[in-house]
């Protein structure tokens, strides 16, 4: 029987993925589950980066050590809540490219990534002495149903490069009859246990085993919405009956982890809402790997069923720091000469269709867009997901998918610079409407109905090596009020043992944080998120770098504490 756990190595600090796996097994589990994302990979294409956070190998190698079993899921498409649902971004660079069908653009791309990732697989199978007992053929197709012929392409695709594990497929009960493939066990989602639910799986395969691939512990947290919970004896009455009719399954998450960086996704349902930084997921390890009543039911549960289970691991320590204050800055349009050389294009293009990056375009993080204009009047343009706009250094207003136009004044005498700051808050994960997920700035924006041109684009991406150029700028003396986007530099003390902590950022209202270059992720005073987790082996002894990139007004200040903060 396969009592699974889900745990995203790229979304756990890689010196904590010991502790998380050996937490899932003191708990009772035998197996982890886990998404590869292509995206991740291979940033840009054709080039792949399979280290430090992203070393799959190194995860899967150390899931063994623990004595876990390991379930694959490499996708291409995986979901996930992660940008795009994991696909790369500059797939978007092929308007034409139907993505998640046999279209030749996108399954050339998949081919490729396959013969880069199932070499590094391959000798991780169980026949072949490793821990991998099964991988997932795409994931919830059913749900998305563009292409018949797709799910069999891409289980041949498995085949046919040394996959000899069961093959699995993984759709809700909608999606089973068009998500399943001959040749691979067909698995069911589910929020709980209802009988009804396995009904369209037996119809599919009444011959086999019954999984239900994730069984979800929670939700995962949208931004300006509540903090999503799921009572923890749900849990237990839910596991108890997979326990009780002999159900293999695998609990999403056991421990969600946090969208380092950029990675979040989004859904368009009535409207569009992107998934905030954390990943707690309410589920049965925190965000930060703590142990939570979910998962002392759950292990109660485990060793009445089968005895004997590990002790448990050491709680991860936590401490408060003294309060960071940044009273160094530079406004946003001060550090165009440390950013990479901007390009200089006729006509607006997206971020993904950027000449950059060896033709992959830019896949993540913001984009400023100049002009010069000569006259005021009413401004068009198509903005995806939100943006600022300046006249020179001026806000004048911001435009966003449901804001297409804004009123510039008359201008009085020399031409002025227009400047579009655009953000991407993350590309949709879910729905055919990944199809369109291209972002930055339209070609055609225009002032009174003429077209605007001669454009120069800057790349902000965020990446570690800007912050390192960054060091050698000249940084002011910061004013106590500041309006518009800024970069604000102080210095966290963390002593000679660097331990885990949360950046409190409720005296701020919109951006990102960076500790010694790296991005922790974005924070928002709509909530429901409140603190950003801060792993203390990303800590320096001593003296660490905090650089915020905040779009909006200055904070004063950011305090540490031992709990996360979010809105119910």
């Amino acid at each position: 029987m396969i009592v699974g756990g889900s745990i995203h190595y790229f979304r756990v600090p890689r010196e904590y993925w010991k502790d998380r796996l050996l937490k899932l097994r003191a708990c009772g589990f035998n197996t982890v589950t886990t998404y590869i994302p292509w995206n991740l990979h291979e940033q840009e294409r054709g080039k792949f980066d399979f280290s430090e956070i992203l070393d799959l190998e190194a995860y899967v190698l150390l899931a063994a050590t623990v004595g876990l079993w390991v379930i694959l899921r490499p996708g291409p498409y995986i979901c996930a809540e992660v940008d795009l649902g994991g696909l790369p971004s500059w797939l978007l660079r092929y308007p034409e490219s139907q993505l998640r069908t046999t279209h030749q653009d996108f399954v050339e791309a998949v081919d490729k990534y396959f013969d880069h990732l199932l070499p590094r697989i391959l000798p991780l199978q169980y026949r072949h002495g490793g821990p991998v007992i099964a991988v997932q053929v795409e994931n919830e197709y059913g749900s998305f149903n563009k292409d018949n012929d797709y799910m069999e392409y891409i289980k041949e695709a498995l085949l046919k490069r040394g996959i000899v594990e069961l093959l699995l497929t993984s759709d809700n009960d909608k999606g089973i009859q068009s998500g399943s493939v001959k040749g691979a066990l067909a698995t069911i989602n589910m929020p709980s246990f209802v009988k009804d639910s396995f009904l369209n799986l037996l119809e599919v395969q009444n011959d086999k085993p019954i999984m239900v691939m994730e069984y979800w512990t929670g939700w995962y947290d949208t931004w300006g919405n509540k903090h999503n919970v799921k009572s923890a004896k749900k849990i237990q009455d839910t596991v108890s009956s997979f326990i009780k009719y002999g159900i293999s399954f695998n609990v999403y998450m056991f421990h969600g982890g946090t969208n380092f960086g950029f990675i979040n996704g989004a859904h368009h349902y009535s409207r569009r809402l992107s998934v905030v930084t954390s990943y707690d997921y309410d589920a049965v390890l925190t965000e930060a790997g703590d142990y939570t009543v979910k998962y002392f039911k759950l292990r109660k549960l485990f060793t009445s069923a089968s005895g004997f289970l590990p002790r448990l691991p050491p709680l991860t320590p936590k401490t408060v720091y003294p309060a960071v204050s940044l009273l160094l800055y530079l406004p946003l349009f001060d550090i165009l000469p440390y950013l990479n050389k901007p390009v200089m294009l006729y006509t607006p293009v997206t971020m993904e269709n950027l000449p950059i990056n060896n033709g992959s375009g830019q896949p993540f993080g913001l984009v400023l867009y100049e002009t010069s204009i000569c006259s005021g009047g009413l401004l068009h343009a198509s903005v995806h997901d939100s943006a600022q706009v300046f006249l020179n250094d001026l806000s004048i207003g911001v435009l966003n998918e449901n804001t297409h136009y804004l009123r510039i004044s008359k201008i009085q005498q020399d031409c002025q610079l227009l400047r579009i700051l655009v953000e991407n808050q993350g590309r949709i994960n879910y729905s055919w409407k990944i199809q369109n997920e291209q972002k930055g700035l339209g070609a055609n924006a225009s002032i009174n109905g003429i077209l605007l041109t001669n454009f120069t684009i800057y790349s902000l991406d965020m990446k570690m090596s800007f912050f390192e150029r960054l060091r050698s700028a000249t940084w002011r003396l910061a004013p106590e009020d500041y309006l518009g986007p800024a970069f604000y530099q102080g210095t966290l003390e963390a002593g000679p043992s660097p331990k885990d902590t949360f950046l409190d950022l409720s005296n701020w209202h919109y951006g990102f944080v960076f500790i010694n270059g790296r991005n922790l992720g974005r924070y928002q005073d709509i909530g429901p998120q409140r603190t950003l987790y801060l792993p203390g082996p990303w800590l320096n002894p001593e003296d660490n770098e905090i650089i915020v990139f905040e779009k909006i007004r200055k904070g004063f200040y950011i305090q540490t504490t031992k709990k996360p903060q979010l809105q119910n």
